[in-house]
């Protein structure tokens, strides 16, 4: 059989680069509360009482999920940080804005794992000539997620980054893998999409007509998966994986042999 000819590589977040795990929400947005109301508290804002901080955020952020969840799409939590803010009088600069959003974030840095090999693996990906994207469902502010994807290492080996709060729909929406395969200018169908849930991350690619590859994780355990769809346990297997079953634009072989790429 015919091997399919690949160009490009897009990647899913959480618990496929960053592996977060099975989570105690409760606990981790009352540590983001307490750490956001302290930084606010620092910098002298009428942050008020934290009881009030407490109930204001708890039924705000409920209740923008809610209408995200209805309608399909991802707000901008950086946004919607800033409108609280003003409405309540805080002068913040965008640095000060970033920074109070980095300390809700922080304690789910604090946790996320990386796999090992997880960086050499698309350090191979982009020897091999192919393009390296990723493409999340998030509401979080890039300037947090890329602060903490910079951290690990990773971030350099992404060129090409989206966000689903950046468009009017989300995975598994086709119009967003098509959408996005077209910024990186590739086919959706010479694209290969890593993910680790299968409605969101393999139906959706696979509907747009990319090549879906499941990434092993908890949000997967007891979810049956489409018997032609590949498997990998972790990042480190993806470019043996490509080498075996796709034409990718440049043999590693032949750069250590030629130094040149002829496969076009």
């Amino acid at each position: 059989m015919s091997k399919r000819q690949i160009e490009a590589v897009i990647f899913d977040l959480g618990e496929t680069l960053l592996n977060f795990g099975r989570l105690d929400k409760d606990a981790f947005f009352d540590k983001a509360l307490l750490d956001s109301y302290d930084y606010l508290k620092e910098l002298l804002q009428p942050v008020g009482s934290y009881r009030a901080y407490r109930f204001f955020h708890k039924w705000g952020i409920r209740w923008h999920l809610l209408r995200s969840w209805m309608s399909g799409n991802d707000f901008d939590s950086l946004e919607l940080l800033k409108g609280y803010g003003q409405k309540r009088g805080f002068h913040l600069d965008e640095s000060q804005w970033e920074e109070l959003h980095w300390r809700w974030y922080q304690g789910l840095s604090e946790v996320a794992q990386i796999e090992p090999g997880t960086a050499n693996a698309l350090h191979q990906l982009s020897g091999m000539g192919l393009k390296i994207g990723l493409l999340s469902n998030t509401f979080v502010h890039k300037s947090c997620l890329e602060r903490h994807l910079e951290s690990e290492g990773l971030l350099r080996y992404l060129p090409d980054r989206f966000y689903s709060y950046d468009f009017d729909y989300r995975k598994p929406d086709v119009r967003i893998f098509q959408e996005v395969a077209d910024k990186m200018g590739v086919a959706a169908e010479r694209t290969i999409y890593v993910g680790d849930r299968v409605d969101n991350d393999v139906e959706g690619s696979l509907a747009a007509g990319m090549l879906p590859v499941l990434k092993k994780a908890y949000t997967n355990e007891k979810t049956k998966t489409p018997a032609s769809v590949q498997k990998i346990t972790t990042i480190a297997e993806l470019p043996e994986l490509i080498r075996q079953m796709c034409k990718i634009p440049c043999s590693q072989e032949k750069i250590k042999q030629q130094s040149i790429c002829k496969e076009r």
